[in-house]
């Protein structure tokens, strides 16, 4: 929408440099957005205050010039005003949203700039250690890192998706020494539970079925069985929660991986031979100081386990050697530290840790009435995804779990989830998608002609009024708003526009009557700009993982 008014500016301060009343060659990098206050105006620049330095001009004085040498040959414009210190103020013709429209309206009218053609981007996400089922907290890094990936793909990126599946350690040992007790108990033998072992009666599943299907044959077995029982079942309830959500993978990585190819003992000796390492107290360190970091971090403990860091940092070496321009790591609050150790280290090692992008988000907190709650649930003292998506849904899901910029705390009010009204946020979106489909069915019934595909502007001439005019230009915004999602990895920003649009679309349903007493042309005109709106707001849910239904 804005690129219009750009080129006009462009020209302008061209005919101002010309004409002698600008004499600087400024690019300067001013802005050009809508108002908060549309009394102000469509648009708003404040380029004459970024060029007074060059100019040295009070930034009025330079407004005032542009709005002298205004060249807009095409009408774009119908009046420029100085503001305050210096800010432009354009309110545009109704050609301008006219010709907006049109362009909306054609089938690819909704595409966005492919700023990654060519960028090969990999996005890991979710990477929960197959250890239990998902929990609240693993499925808002799903959605996160899925959301961003759709984003990335939006706007012409090679995307690869991938699960970081993080089955070798401590914990996989005592995830199997934990089944191994309670199959013991099943077939009556003497055991004791680990002191640290993983509680749930998804453990106790676990060893019931392989009681059914070895019965005590597995008694004299030690944990290696157990373990790969346990991680094939947890694993497979993984993969089942996350068709529920729609999220597939490229990759499955396997940590063991790293330590069947000697990975992680070549990262070591690297950073050995580059000095980056200190042997004490029986265990190996990374020295914090001389990678940038606060301090020493344990890259080896004393028992010759390595540390979390250790084949973290040998996963991103292997990533970087695939050749992506780019790598997204979707991390709980949790990892900051851990992230910063990962890049120090990939750095030291000379690699390029500047392509390492991390996304940070918070918690979740599951309210009730505005209390928090527990939901019940079978599985230990957790709550599961599934118990989640149970009680509210794939799209509440979904879209309450975007709705919060990802490093800000998430409070998932279960009520609300579940509201079959317009309090409810997903609700309200999918009610406005709704609402333009019965109103197109309903035109049609009465045997109005529908508009179908691209329209020309001639036929949008009857758009003549300021509900028009802002409908249109939240609908035209569409573009720039995934745009920038996906250069800020930020999918709130479309959950916050299509919350704004929707809310756009019921204040104009509810002012007019749109099937009324108004012309054939009108009536026309306001149906194929709400076709437009319904596109958007297909689209956009479609980016969230969201339906869009036609009846609610």
């Amino acid at each position: 929408m804005k690129s219009r008014i750009e080129v006009v500016l462009e020209r302008s301060l061209a005919a101002a440099r010309e004409a002698g009343a600008l004499l600087s060659d400024s690019t300067a990098a001013g802005t050009l957005e809508v108002p908060k206050d549309r009394s102000h105006g469509d648009l708003a620049s404040n380029v004459a205050l970024t060029m007074a330095k060059a100019e040295r001009k009070a930034p009025r004085a330079i407004a005032e010039a542009l709005v002298v040498h205004l060249d807009d040959p095409e009408g774009w414009v119908e009046s420029a005003d100085v503001a305050g210190p210096g800010f432009l103020n354009f309110r545009l013709t109704p050609r301008f949203w006219q010709t907006e429209l049109a362009e909306l309206s054609a089938a690819d009218g909704l595409r966005v700039p492919d700023f990654g053609a060519g960028r090969r981007v990999q996005v890991e996400f979710v990477s929960a250690n197959p250890t239990g089922p998902l929990t609240v907290g693993h499925g808002r890094n799903a959605v996160l890192g899925d959301t961003i990936a759709r984003l990335l793909s939006g706007t012409g990126h090679e995307v690869h998706r991938e699960y970081y599946f993080n089955n070798a350690g401590r914990q996989m040992k005592v995830l199997g020494e934990s089944v191994r007790s309670r199959y013991l108990e099943e077939v009556g033998r003497p055991t004791e539970f680990p002191e640290d072992g993983y509680q749930g009666d998804y453990i106790r599943e676990i060893a019931h079925s392989l009681v059914e299907e070895h019965a005590d044959g597995l008694a004299d077995h030690e944990g290696t069985a157990f373990r790969a029982a346990a991680e094939q079942a947890i694993f497979e309830e993984i993969r089942r929660t996350q068709d529920r959500l729609a999220i597939r993978f490229d990759l499955y990585f396997n940590e063991d991986v790293l330590y069947s190819t000697g990975a992680i003992e070549k990262v070591l000796a690297a950073l050995d031979e580059k000095g980056f390492v200190d042997r004490r107290e029986g265990a190996v360190w990374l020295r914090g100081e001389a990678v940038g970091l606060d301090k020493d971090r344990v890259l080896v403990k004393s028992s010759g386990e390595p540390a979390y860091r250790l084949p973290d940092i040998a996963y991103h070496e292997n990533k970087l050697s695939r050749g992506f321009d780019e790598i997204v790591d979707i991390l709980g609050a949790d990892h900051i530290e851990e992230n910063k150790e990962v890049r120090a280290g990939l750095a030291a090692l000379g690699l390029a840790a500047d392509r390492v992008r991390p996304v940070i988000y918070q918690f979740v907190t599951l309210t009730r009435n505005g209390e928090q709650v527990k939901m019940s649930t079978r599985r230990a003292e957790f709550v599961t995804l599934d118990d989640l998506l149970d009680e509210v849904g794939v799209d509440a899901v979904r879209f309450f779990f975007l709705s919060r910029k990802s490093d800000s705390h998430l409070d998932f009010d279960l009520e609300l989830a579940t509201k079959q009204s317009t309090d409810n946020p997903v609700y309200y979106v999918q009610y406005a998608h709704a609402r333009i489909a019965n109103l197109l069915a309903e035109a049609g019934r009465q045997g109005v002609e529908l508009p179908d595909g691209a329209v020309a502007v001639e036929v949008l001439a009857p758009l003549d009024d300021a509900d028009d005019f802002e409908l249109i230009g939240q609908a035209a915004a569409y573009a720039e708003i995934v745009d920038l999602a996906a250069r800020e990895l930020e999918p709130h920003r479309v959950v916050f526009y299509l919350q704004d649009l929707a809310a756009g679309l019921h204040r104009y349903y509810n002012r007019h009557r749109i099937l009324g007493d108004e012309a054939p042309g009108r009536i026309r005109a306001r149906l194929a700009m709400l076709v437009v709106v319904r596109k958007v707001l297909a689209a956009g849910l479609d980016l969230l993982g969201v339906s869009a239904p036609d009846r609610m």
